[in-house]
């Protein structure tokens, strides 16, 4: 058990490192572009948000990727491919189980959907923050 708690929470720091400087860039990303939308201007709202969303969404695909490398690493799975595979089932907590890991990591799958749900509840945060911020500026009412 101490071993996996040695090799998993690290990993999760990175990904706690790695989802920050993303959420980061993406909150200055719609900073430096929300003058772009205009009153009722959905069409232009949309876009900025999908931008967003996207900076968000590879935020988490590269954490999903730093666990299956941890995964590989300590040959938990000879192939990445199953690896990342496992690892984004871990991380979004779908626990479809039809892929386990060694009793010896067994730890490493909770570890990782703790940190997968944490780290997708801030996405969510910072995609509904500026959801929220550019919906005010189509309909026109006082901003954040």
């Amino acid at each position: 058990m101490l071993l996996n708690l040695l090799l998993g929470v690290p990993v999760m720091a990175v990904c706690l490192i790695l989802q920050s400087t993303l959420v980061v860039f993406a909150l200055r990303f719609y900073v430096n572009r929300q003058a772009n939308i205009r009153d009722h201007a959905l069409g232009s709202a949309l876009k900025i948000l999908t931008v967003v969303m996207l900076i968000l969404i590879f935020g988490n695909l590269a954490q999903v990727a730093a666990w299956a490398a941890l995964f590989v690493f300590i040959g938990e799975f000879d192939e990445l491919s199953v690896a990342v595979y496992h690892s984004a089932v871990n991380f979004a907590t779908l626990g479809y189980g039809d892929i386990v890991m060694s009793e010896r990591h067994a730890l490493l799958g909770p570890l990782e959907a703790i940190n997968g749900i944490l780290m997708v509840g801030i996405s969510t945060a910072a995609l509904m923050q500026t959801f929220q911020h550019a919906l005010r500026r189509v309909l026109g009412g006082p901003s954040l």
